[in-house]
């Protein structure tokens, strides 16, 4: 029995902000952005609209291309770093919100921007275990709760035309590293018990604890008391702080290792891969994935020019829309990678 993509979807926020709008509010130019991370626009969410939502805009995509109803779902995991709340997670929110039955279980997994990969894994298991035929994963990210963008917001949407003053703008160019790179959007995949030959053929997952620090959020933290306050915002320690050459260095060794160790587990090659679908953090982290796997960029698409970081829901926006393109053809090797905070990474070996 293998586990089988059925059905994919995508949810995305309504306001589309290029590189330009954000250089009204902070001192930063569309060359700037684009030369670091090859990141054009992105999306973000309309105020209020969290993760959950647009989870459930992804789901209900995925279900209709799956041809399921709600209904019909077993399980449902999902994959964030950006929840609605603290408690509980999204995975009971997007039950009620989609109708669900109360005796499905639902887990909520964090595994930032490998969240998406552990989700497969755990989707397989559960089918696998044969107490669940019919999943659905989603993988969901709302950023810009992180940005510290109190000081122009209305204009970076195009609600306002206000030009920010020159103290704040510099304030918001403060964390302009970090913020330019990230977007809110989800996807979502419905996953079916099948006795075919496609399907997830290998997954390998890793962890490195003592990576901890090189991508880490400081601030909101239970072990401080009060878990935060006006001096952990104002100090920038509820932004993500990144070692942006650690990241880059790990992301183009650890990634292309484990899609060579996931090919020689399924029995393949790099070579006989089709499309192998990259976390889209940076486009030089993609490119370098690329050329360290020796494969040529159309087998290696990227989307991060139009919608950033968006963690968790990376890779299935991305799988979709190759589908969409039909670059995912019956019988193709897919092979998917991603690393991110914990670290976490890994790879998984995927034929269509």
């Amino acid at each position: 029995m293998r586990s089988v993509i059925t059905g994919t979807g995508i949810g995305l926020p309504p306001h589309v902000v290029t590189n330009a709008a954000l250089a009204r509010i902070m001192d930063t130019s569309d060359e700037w952005i684009r030369t670091r991370s090859g990141i054009q626009e992105r999306r973000f969410a309309e105020p209020g609209q969290g993760s959950t939502d647009l989870g459930v805009l992804a789901s209900r995509a995925a279900l209709a291309d799956a041809g399921l109803a709600p209904g019909d779902l077993d399980a449902v995991v999902f994959a964030t770093m950006t929840p609605d709340h603290l408690l509980p997670g999204d995975g009971p929110l997007l039950q009620a919100a989609l109708g669900l039955r109360t005796n499905l279980p639902t887990f909520d997994i964090r595994q930032q921007c490998s969240g998406f990969l552990y989700g497969l894994e755990l989707a397989d298991l559960l089918i696998q275990s044969g107490r669940y035929r019919k999943v659905l994963l989603v993988g969901a990210e709302v950023h810009t709760g992180f940005m510290p963008w109190h000081l122009g917001w209305d204009t970076v949407i195009g609600r306002s035309t206000r030009e920010v003053t020159d103290v704040e703008k510099a304030e918001n160019t403060a964390s302009r590293d970090r913020t330019v790179l990230f977007g809110d959007g989800a996807g979502a995949v419905v996953i079916e018990a099948r006795d075919e030959d496609r399907g997830l053929l290998k997954t390998k997952l890793f962890t490195d604890g003592t990576g901890a620090g090189v991508l880490t959020m400081p601030g909101a933290s239970f072990k401080r008391r009060p878990f935060v306050d006006q001096a952990q915002i104002e100090a920038g320690e509820t932004l993500p702080v990144m070692s942006g050459k650690e990241v880059f260095r790990s992301a183009v060794t650890l990634m292309p290792q484990a899609v060579r160790d996931v090919c020689d587990e399924g029995g393949v090659t790099v070579a006989d891969l089709d499309l192998v679908l990259v976390h889209q953090a940076n486009l030089r982290i993609i490119e370098g994935v690329q050329k360290a796997l020796g494969l040529p960029p159309e087998k290696v698409p990227h989307n991060i020019e139009r919608y950033g970081n968006t963690t968790a829901a990376t890779l299935p926006i991305l799988f979709h829309e190759c589908r969409q393109q039909g670059l995912v053809r019956p019988g193709g090797l897919v092979a998917f990678t991603a690393l991110g905070s914990g670290l976490h990474w890994g790879a998984a070996l995927y034929r269509a």
